[in-house]
């Protein structure tokens, strides 16, 4: 393997951002061959070079593999509960590699989750300042007014912290109407609660895309290899160096 930039070693092992991993070796913590490390320009071989940061053993990273899943409902997103409840991660039959989900979909939730073992990948996927708009269709026990849909639009305060401005378009007019929602964050049961703020509760929400990725013809429960164009045009949009 050829040698290649300190950070650059740490990000595709999973440690780090590439940002924070240049933050780790200036501050001194990060170890090759037992010698402290604190220029950026360092380079290693990870297979032939003793790595550690904070005094771990940093490991080489397994094959990257990037998968979408169309994650069903009653099902967690994580990879073990201590209710016993099933989680995504029964439903990776047949792949070896040790990946973990992209962000979160609540229980009641459906709709598409990116799970990976590139941490660097993950991270700025999930960074709201990437502004990586992930689409929800959700169905509501009532119309909002137009007055509350501009609110809605503005960003809402939930726990004192007022979310990002968001995108909502009502879809299917109907006692309990269909709205699509657009964010560039993702707070737990984030949807529900702005709905909630405004006296209407989400009866079923599916997220059916995360940046130009669409949920497409996936059944519940299915999970299928992105492509490599599909991975490459993340890296672009997430404006990641190519491996």
């Amino acid at each position: 393997m050829p040698e290649e930039r300190l950070q650059k070693i740490l990000a595709h092992a999973g440690i780090a951002s590439r940002r924070k991993a240049e933050q780790l070796i200036l501050e001194g913590r990060v170890k090759v061959n037992g010698a402290v490390i604190t220029e950026l320009g360092t380079k290693a071989d990870l297979e032939r070079d003793h790595i550690k940061v904070d005094g771990k053993r940093v490991q080489a990273p397994e094959r990257l593999v990037y998968l979408a899943m169309n994650k069903p409902r009653n099902c967690v997103t994580t990879v073990s509960d201590p209710e016993g409840r099933a989680t995504v991660m029964d439903l990776l039959r047949g792949v070896k590699a040790r990946v973990y989900p992209v962000g979160r979909l609540d229980y009641h939730s459906e709709g598409l989750l990116l799970l990976t073992n590139d941490g660097e990948f993950a991270k700025h996927i999930t960074s709201a300042a990437n502004h990586v708009t992930k689409t929800y269709v959700a169905k509501v026990n009532g119309q909002l007014t137009p007055a509350q849909e501009e609110n809605f639009r503005q960003g809402v305060s939930l726990s004192g912290k007022r979310t990002a401005p968001a995108g909502l378009k009502l879809i299917q007019r109907a006692e309990n109407p269909w709205y699509e929602v657009r964010l560039i964050e993702g707070r737990q049961n984030q949807i529900r609660l702005m709905f909630k703020n405004f006296g209407r509760l989400v009866e079923k929400l599916r997220r059916v895309r995360i940046g130009f990725l669409e949920l497409g013809s996936l059944r519940p429960g299915e999970v299928r290899h992105l492509k490599p164009a599909e991975v490459t045009r993340f890296r672009k949009l997430l404006k990641m160096e190519e491996q």
